[in-house]
């Protein structure tokens, strides 16, 4: 009797064995999924996040609707300056009072500090127009690669190949009217046409070594020939301070723009790239660009 129960055991173990066996080869026993990722609420009342790699859509808000861009503008003031034929980066520019009176009568808008007559490398302008988001790098750039006679037509032109670039690159609901981000009612674009942006700037490594650097002090000559020291330019990125992997890229803010942020960054070889527009100060606009970093993240695996 004790031999019948056992055997009766044994069949019944080896019936589950291979029923398991038979689920396990037809694939009908699976690990449970993954748990979804949580779409992130933000303030900015504009967001896009891509994957560079493909440029696959990680995650949209209104990321279509025009909006004023600030000081964002200046990721294409930088690129078309980079695209410039046989440019020289080592090339110097003498600084004019035009760009220092211009600040002033923008209320003082963000600066270099650079100082009239001294001579200033195209490289030291690139670093003062993205790190500190100067205003008056941004219009001595203008001035040198626009063309025409005269300041006002050089950078009429120089503005015009900004346009000519946002075209060329299909950002459709994109349009500069300024060299900086501080527009006359036209300098407008979207959260989608901004990350797509900086996704080509970034393939130029001028462009990638200038926007991962936190701080940059310029050596620049006066105009009786000696050497000046600038003071320090800060990125004001605070992304590159608190969120592992940054490499860029731009800040913005303005009365209309509100606070807005084009970042990126890179994580186990994989790089995500978005943007934020009209947020409600410069710490939100971290906080929600650190929401969609991880979002994006978290949906590349």
């Amino acid at each position: 009797m004790i031999t019948g129960i056992k055997g009766t055991r044994l069949r019944t173990a080896a019936a589950v064995a291979v029923t398991s066996g038979a689920l396990l080869a037809t694939g009908a026993l699976t690990a449970a999924p993954a748990q979804a990722v949580t779409t992130p609420s933000i303030v900015a009342k504009g967001g896009y996040v891509m994957n560079n790699a493909n440029a696959k859509t990680l995650y949209t808000k209104a990321a279509d609707t025009r909006r004023s861009t600030g000081s964002t503008t200046k990721i294409m003031t930088a690129k078309v300056v980079l695209a410039q034929p046989n440019l020289n980066l080592d090339a110097k520019v003498t600084i004019q009072k035009a760009y220092s009176d211009y600040i002033v009568d923008n209320n003082y808008a963000s600066n270099a500090g650079l100082i009239v007559g001294d001579k200033v490398t195209v490289r030291q302008l690139l670093y003062g127009l993205m790190l500190p988001s100067g205003c008056d790098a941004a219009y001595a750039l203008a001035d040198k690669f626009g063309s025409g006679s005269t300041r006002a037509a050089r950078v009429k032109s120089f503005i015009g190949k900004m346009n000519t670039t946002a075209k060329n690159l299909g950002l459709k609901n994109t349009h500069f009217d300024s060299f900086d981000g501080i527009g006359h009612g036209a300098n407008y674009s979207t959260p989608r046409d901004l990350t797509k942006l900086a996704g080509s700037a970034l393939k130029n490594s001028t462009f990638r070594t200038i926007v991962k650097t936190k701080s940059y002090t310029a050596k620049t000559i006066t105009k009786t020939g000696s050497t000046r020291t600038m003071k320090t330019w800060k990125n004001t990125n605070g992304l590159l301070g608190s969120y592992s992997g940054t490499i860029g890229v731009k800040t913005g803010s303005g009365p209309e723009a509100k606070y807005c942020l084009v970042f990126a960054a890179t994580r186990n070889g994989k790089t995500v790239i978005g943007t934020v527009l009209a947020s409600s100060s410069i710490a939100q606009r971290e906080t929600d660009a650190k929401k969609l970093l991880n979002y994006g993240f978290a949906k590349l695996g």
